[in-house]
């Protein structure tokens, strides 16, 4: 099972892959659950002190990501809203959303890419693999999450992802 995050760059899609040494349902759970998102959704060092999860197609997932860790100089401090709306569900293999990043009152930011965000959890031996393919209305939008080092942030979230699935299973 490989630990590695596996990225591919399109013109206007991103595809994120990496396998996670846990069940399917768990892995499923952790991406559709507040109570799981809490404690690993954003890059190390921020927090999730806003997590509304309303997990049904239709439904919306709207979050705050905030920056705890004083040695991120300018980012202390900072928030980053997000809001999810929930198009497509099937449990346990497939999460469709289009992410929008947002103000705390929900409002969609108009001048940030708007992505269409679609999770496949397939069964692997020794766990699961998640593809996470974003599509992109414009190549511009892809560049300019990927300048904002959307990259590095998912790769830290993901990493995160892992030490809360060991640490799920060893307390199990």
């Amino acid at each position: 099972m490989t630990n590695q995050m596996v990225s591919k760059v399109g013109e206007k899609v991103l595809i994120l892959e990496r396998e996670f040494n846990a069940p399917r349902e768990l892995v499923f759970q952790a991406f559709s659950q507040a109570e799981h998102l809490k404690h690993w959704w954003g890059p190390r060092g921020w927090t999730l002190p806003v997590c509304n999860v309303d997990f049904r197609v239709g439904g919306v997932w709207h979050y705050c990501m905030k920056c705890e860790d004083r040695n991120q100089g300018e980012f202390y401090g900072m928030e980053a809203w997000g809001k999810g709306i929930y198009s497509e569900i099937q449990v346990p293999e497939k999460i469709v959303y289009t992410d929008y990043f947002s103000d705390s009152e929900g409002n969609i930011a108009e001048t940030m890419p708007v992505t269409i965000c679609t999770l496949t959890f397939i069964e692997v031996e020794g766990g699961t693999k998640v593809i996470n393919t974003a599509e992109y209305a414009t190549a511009e939008g892809l560049k300019q999450v990927l300048d904002m080092g959307m990259l590095q942030g998912i790769t830290d979230t993901w990493n995160r992802l892992v030490e809360h699935l060991e640490s799920i299973q060893k307390s199990s």
